[in-house]
C-alpha cells in the first residue's frame, strides 16, 4: 500500500486533470499519487444534495483501491470525509478542511472564493463545525458554475475581482480558492492581489503525504496495557 489516492467526486475528467496538474510538484516527495474521477458523480457539485449523493459510490471506489496508502477527497465541502475515515485506517484528508488549516498558518483573516451563492451556507456550516468562524473574513461567490471555471474568459477576471474585494472590503490577508476546479488560477490570483492563495487540493495532498510518511492515523490503536 504505497499510493495516495485523490478522488474527484464529480464526473468531470477536466476537473480531475486540473487537480492532477496542480499537485504535480508534490510528486517529488516520492509517494505515488493517482487521481480518480467518480463516474457516478454529477458533472458538478454545486449543492448539499449533490454532495451527499456522491458519498456511497465514492466509498465503493475507495474500497477498490487495494494499493492505497491514503485518500484525498477533492471536493470543497468534503463529502463523505468522516464516512471514509470510518471505512479505513489510512489517512483521509478533505480539501476544504486542509485548506482552512493551511490558510490559518498564512494569515489572520481568511477570504474564501466560492462558485455560486448556494455554496456559501454549506461552507459556513463546515467552518462553524471546525470552530474557525472568527477567522473567516468573508465567503464570496463568483456566480459562475463549475463547468465555466475552465474558461479563463469567463472566470479569470471574476476570480481576481472577487479576490480584491475580499482583500480591500473584507480585510482578508489570505485567500482560499473554494473549488477544486479553480486550481489553475492560483498563480494569477496571487500576482493580482499580492496575498497568499491556497489551492485546496495542493493543501490536502501536502497534508496527506505528511501523514503517510509519519504513519499517522485517525484510528486510535488500543494499547496492550489499556
Amino acid at each position: 500500500m504505497n499510493t495516495l489516492i485523490v478522488i474527484n467526486p464529480n464526473s468531470s475528467q477536466q476537473v480531475t486533470d486540473g487537480i492532477n496538474a496542480a499537485i504535480d510538484p508534490l510528486r517529488s516527495f516520492g509517494v505515488p499519487i493517482r487521481c480518480l474521477t467518480l463516474a457516478e458523480g454529477p458533472p458538478a457539485i454545486e449543492s448539499q444534495k449533490q454532495a451527499d449523493m456522491t458519498i456511497a459510490p465514492m466509498l465503493r471506489l475507495a474500497a477498490a483501491q487495494t494499493d492505497a496508502a491514503g485518500f484525498v477527497i477533492a471536493c470543497f465541502g468534503d463529502p463523505g470525509l468522516h464516512a471514509l475515515r470510518d471505512q479505513t485506517a489510512q489517512p483521509v484528508v478533505g480539501i476544504q478542511e486542509a485548506s482552512v488549516m493551511t490558510a490559518l498558518t498564512l494569515g489572520q483573516r481568511v477570504g474564501v472564493i466560492s462558485i455560486l451563492p448556494g455554496s456559501i451556507p454549506r461552507h459556513m456550516r463546515a467552518f462553524g463545525a471546525m470552530g474557525v468562524m472568527d477567522r473567516i473574513a468573508a465567503d464570496r461567490a463568483l456566480g459562475i458554475g463549475v463547468a465555466d471555471l475552465a474558461d479563463p474568459g469567463k472566470s479569470r477576471d471574476a476570480m481576481i475581482a472577487t479576490g480584491k474585494r475580499l482583500r480591500d472590503n473584507d480585510g482578508a490577508d489570505v485567500l482560499i480558492m473554494g473549488c477544486a476546479g479553480m486550481a489553475h488560477y492560483r498563480r494569477p490570483l496571487h500576482q493580482a492581489t499580492g496575498l497568499p492563495v491556497v489551492d485546496p487540493s495542493q493543501a490536502a495532498v501536502s497534508l496527506a503525504l505528511g501523514q503517510i510518511r509519519l504513519d499517522l492515523s485517525h484510528k486510535h490503536q488500543r494499547s496492550d496495557h489499556a
